[in-house]
């Protein structure tokens, strides 16, 4: 989804330990800056990186009030935003940086997965989840919010950005190799949706 990137200005939202600042460096980005919720994550970026990139700390749930409009191509937020009770300043934020014709590409939980979670029965409802993940050998309380297909298409056009592509993913064969058991279940339930959209 994310398609040319030499050239372009880039910024990463929820860039973690930096594995997409690393890849749009490789490919040749005109500036890449990154963005985390997580001091830790910006200083082991800035310990990586250097001055090759642009990284501070940043709430997502405050929009993105450091960036001027129009300065950015492309848009990348991998597994971030089912962490932001509210998408429309997030979006609405996305669509001001953006430049005319630039996208933004994100990841975030599929709908139909959360929908298990759900304490109250409505697939509409936006419900605040809190979960143990045992996926890292130490188990982690996980806290994020449940919320309907429609609310995050609404969140993107309300904000004039338009759906250019929804993927939901296909798993890689190599995961066979690790367990058959995962492959097969997330071969036929999508855990993640990925979703382009554009200025």
């Amino acid at each position: 989804m994310l398609g040319e990137i030499a050239g372009k200005t880039v910024l990463d939202m929820g860039c973690g330990s930096g594995v997409y600042a690393d890849y749009f460096l490789s490919k040749g980005a005109a500036s890449v800056t990154c963005l985390d919720f997580s001091a830790e994550m910006i200083a082991l970026v800035e310990k990586k990186f250097g001055g090759k990139v642009n990284a501070y700390v940043q709430d997502l749930s405050e929009g993105l009030p450091k960036e001027k409009d129009a300065t950015y191509d492309v848009i990348v937020c991998p597994l971030v935003l089912h962490y932001v009770e509210d998408l429309t300043k997030v979006f609405a934020d996305v669509a001001r940086v953006l430049k005319p014709g630039g996208y933004m590409v994100f990841s975030t939980h599929h709908p139909f997965a959360d929908f298990e979670c759900s304490t109250t029965g409505n697939y509409f409802d936006r419900e605040l989840v809190q979960e143990e993940w045992n996926t890292v050998g130490t188990p982690v309380q996980v806290t994020f919010y449940r919320r309907s297909l429609t609310e995050i298409c609404s969140a993107i056009t309300d904000a004039g950005l338009l759906i250019s592509q929804i993927s939901e993913g296909t798993v890689n064969e190599k995961i066979k190799e690790e367990s058959a058991e995962i492959y097969e279940r997330l071969s036929k339930q999508p855990n993640f949706i990925f979703i382009k959209c554009q200025k």
